[in-house]
């Protein structure tokens, strides 16, 4: 598998294969090379970066690049184009992650690649798509959230401006997962057809599969202004609630035995009608001044082994440590960084975690051998 390196997504999606056994070499440029390559898609390590001048480099530990090789390449040197060719004649995947057109100018395009390799996989990400008015316009994660209808869910009450989700929804789910996504599903119908194809993944898309359930609510006249739906923050048994130590609990006591069990640890007794929307602020109110009376660590230790959907609010340092997390292996550490764990979980073939590579560090004669390239 043959990834174009570019930055956060088509990065993220080809590590996810990596870690289920994918075999993915990075192409960087000698610029990325010598530059420790683009933000979130190369080594990525502590210290010097590659190129840095001195002394010997300190072990990787971009999680984009985990499981992978890197190899330098010149796509604007025909002989870098050939040397890319050899590659993609042997290859499975090819991942072009830069705006519609580029590959095309480069010379590696699908009609070219994929004319030499018919069971090639051509897999494009962008954040706009290959077509529509805005392909070739620039963008970035919450470009994406905004015009696909996300980021005006997020908005806590009406008139309050939406809070920015990191850039974990276009760019990671709506673009690495799809991608991932993409490339396994044409793979898989390649065992039927003999034939590989292009796959156009474009973020705003895979957002808007995301938000399918909401564009349904909103259409329907099921979800009402901002802050006031049963998951957005309007219900007050699904919510968020400061405790005494300026910390934080997450409540998601929906289904009614989970709400009752919910209430007797918080010694509520009266019984209130639970899916009577106008009691919903007041209700907010109580529990609030309930969890402010004790600390986080505190009301953990009193929901412990209660079915009642409340938990501690973490922050990534601490969830690292916590012992669901722990025992699953849900957080690993490369290099002594911690950065996500194996996801999906086989039972025959797990997967693995591999090391992380600073770019350029391995060349295009070794992979050429491994893959059996003319």
């Amino acid at each position: 598998m043959v990834e174009l390196a570019g930055i956060g997504p088509a990065p993220h999606g080809c590590a996810l294969l990596a870690d289920l056994g994918a075999d993915v070499v990075s192409v960087v440029s000698p610029a990325q090379a010598a530059g420790g390559g683009l933000p979130g898609s190369g080594g990525g390590s502590r210290g010097s970066g590659a190129g840095s001048g001195g002394g010997e480099r300190p072990p990787a530990t971009n999680p984009l690049s985990r499981g992978k090789r890197s190899v330098t390449i010149d796509l604007k040197d025909p002989a870098g184009n050939g040397q890319l060719l050899a590659l993609t004649d042997v290859a499975d995947v090819l991942v072009d992650p830069y705006r519609p057109g580029v590959c095309e100018r480069l010379g590696i395009g699908p009609d070219v690649v994929c004319g030499r390799n018919p069971r090639l996989v051509y897999a494009r990400l962008t954040g706009w798509g290959q077509t529509g008015p805005y392909a070739t316009t620039a963008g970035h994660d919450v470009n994406y959230l905004a015009i696909s209808g996300a980021l005006a869910l997020l908005s806590p009450q009406p008139g309050a401006p939406p809070t920015i989700p990191l850039n974990m929804l276009a760019d990671f789910a709506g673009g690495g997962l799809m991608l991932a996504l993409g490339v396994s599903t044409a793979l898989v119908e390649r065992g039927s057809s003999g034939l590989g194809q292009t796959v156009d993944v474009a973020m705003v898309d895979g957002v808007a599969t995301l938000v399918g359930p909401f564009y349904h609510a909103v259409s329907s006249g099921s979800w009402g202004p901002p802050g006031t739906n049963l998951l957005d923050g309007g219900a007050h048994f699904y919510n968020v609630y400061a405790t005494a130590d300026h910390r934080w609990v997450a409540v998601g006591a929906i289904e009614p035995q989970f709400y009752a069990n919910l209430l007797d640890v918080l010694g509520l007794h009266d019984d209130p009608a639970q899916w009577d929307q106008s009691g919903w602020p007041a209700w907010r109110e109580r529990l609030a001044a309930c969890f402010a009376d004790a600390t986080r660590d505190e009301w953990q230790a009193r929901f412990d082994g209660v079915d009642a959907c409340v938990t501690p609010v973490l922050d990534p340092a601490e969830a690292a440590a916590d012992p669901h997390m722990v025992a699953r292996n849900s957080v690993v550490s490369v290099a002594g960084i911690a950065q996500g764990g194996l996801a999906p979980r086989f039972d025959r073939t797990p997967g693995s975690v591999g090391e992380a590579c600073h770019p350029g560090s391995s060349t295009v004669d070794e992979v050429a051998a491994r893959w059996g390239a003319k």
